[in-house]
């Protein structure tokens, strides 16, 4: 039970403590100290400073990054693309028939009126694109090189990395066992190496202008070996294939003329390795002509000559996709002509060419998982896959970007179930692939 308090219980009163009367000195302190905890404002001369320290543009580099991320979506934005954090993460490798548009990658000021030159997605993310750009003959004072690395797994319609040099970039690659750093060739002969854990956009390494060196466009660079022992293999159409340490790039460790017959020296459009092989290789060539060609042994040099197209070779893939049938003597050729041709190594003559084009086909990619299915691009806009388990007369799927402007360059992502193609016009398309029964891929009609 509650009891109220009586008459005199209310009549008392608890005392109430007064505070005591500060004095002259402590009143006048406390301004003093107050003024004393207040941070000084920095000059104008001191802010620029720190606005332009390293250590301030690498901070605000990455958070520009997260912050773009974070304004798109809800999604886990906190992940660091430099390799410092890498997670290894597996999914299921499909492949399949049946395509459908995903996104686009495009940039008002970075990719509009340059065309495609390069695409490859990256061994460590497999989210991350790189694309190459040429020149935009209507932005003469823009740098006539760019290099964009695009994201898939955001939302956010800005480029992941933004890189650029003076000349015209013409392939592109994620430099294997280095998370950090993206290599390309350019159209000066130049090799420019960009670091993504720099807030600088032009290249952070680059060759010298030489004769030890190229001195004609690079179409070609590869990052071969292993984690421990890998070399950069460039080639270009001076017809020399040059081996570069990634640590340095003042002058090649290697370089090979690359001569057919002793006589004839081979403008290089293309090169592929075989899966797991670091050694032998095949070429394609600006007069139409495949070659086989080595980098060590006693055959060290071009090789065999595969004869066949009737123009320069676009593109040219190996079969890489890995079962219980060794099908790595076996490679695709793009070209000029109109033509698709289909090679081993063990006959110089075509095994077959597919003809259903009507235009230049610019690019040709093996699928990485599907033994049977490639994927071609021309200059109708026409994203084809052939599926030889189906249909060697027609592709299997096809479909025709929105303005059917020209192909120029096609990836498969590394599981096999998104497919990039780049135009002419700046835009990167994503294509979803679907799947099929894995009991289709190894069997044959």
């Amino acid at each position: 039970f509650f009891s109220f308090p009586t008459e005199e219980e209310e009549d008392e009163e608890l005392p109430v403590v007064k505070p005591k009367p500060q004095s002259d000195e402590q009143e006048e302190e406390d301004p003093q100290e107050t003024t004393k905890d207040l941070p000084r404002e920095l000059t104008e001369e001191e802010k620029q400073q720190i606005v332009h320290s390293e250590d301030f543009l690498m901070f605000f580099d990455r958070s520009i990054r997260v912050m773009e991320r974070a304004l798109a979506e809800d999604s886990d934005i906190f992940f660091d693309y430099s390799g410092r954090d890498m997670e290894e993460r597996e999914g299921e490798t499909q492949a399949g028939l049946n395509m459908s548009f995903n996104r686009q990658f495009y940039d008002e000021q970075w990719s509009k009126h340059r065309v495609v030159t390069c695409l490859d997605w990256s061994p460590q993310f497999s989210e991350l694109l790189v694309a190459s750009y040429n020149a935009n003959e209507d932005a003469p004072h823009e740098p006539d090189g760019v290099v964009l690395v695009w994201n898939m797994k955001f939302k956010k319609t800005t480029p992941e990395y933004i890189f650029h040099c003076q000349s015209s970039v013409m392939s592109v690659g994620f430099a294997q066992f280095h998370p950090n750093l993206v290599v390309g060739g350019t159209y000066s002969g130049q090799i420019v190496l960009w670091d993504n854990r720099s807030h600088r956009r032009t290249p952070v390494q680059r060759t010298p202008l030489s004769a030890a060196a190229h001195t004609h466009p690079v179409y070609c660079v590869n990052v071969v070996g292993t984690q421990n022992a890998n070399n950069l293999i460039t080639v270009s159409t001076d017809g020399k294939m040059c081996s570069w340490s990634l640590d340095m790039l003042s002058q090649p460790q290697e370089s090979m003329e690359l001569i057919y017959n002793k006589s004839k020296v081979v403008a290089v459009t293309g090169m592929a390795f075989p899966a797991g092989d670091v050694n032998n290789f095949v070429v394609g060539s600006e007069e139409g002509t495949v070659y086989t060609a080595s980098r060590h042994g006693s055959k060290a040099g071009i090789g065999e000559m595969f004869e066949g197209h009737q123009g320069p070779v676009t593109g040219i893939s190996c079969h890489n996709a890995m079962g219980p049938i060794d099908f790595s003597h076996l490679f695709t050729t793009s070209s000029f002509d109109w033509t698709v041709k289909l090679w081993s190594t063990k006959h110089n003559k075509p095994l077959y060419s597919f003809e259903d084009n009507a235009d230049y086909v610019y690019d040709v990619m093996w699928s990485p998982v599907h033994p049977a299915l490639f994927a071609t691009v021309d200059g109708m806009g026409h994203l084809d896959l052939w599926n030889l388990n189906n249909d060697t007369e027609v592709p299997t799927a096809s479909v025709t970007v929105e303005g059917s402007c020209a192909l120029n360059r096609v990836r498969w992502a590394s599981g096999g179930r998104e497919v990039a193609a780049g135009d002419s016009e700046g835009h990167v398309w994503i294509y979803d692939v679907g799947e099929v029964r894995k009991d289709d891929r190894w069997c044959s009609n």
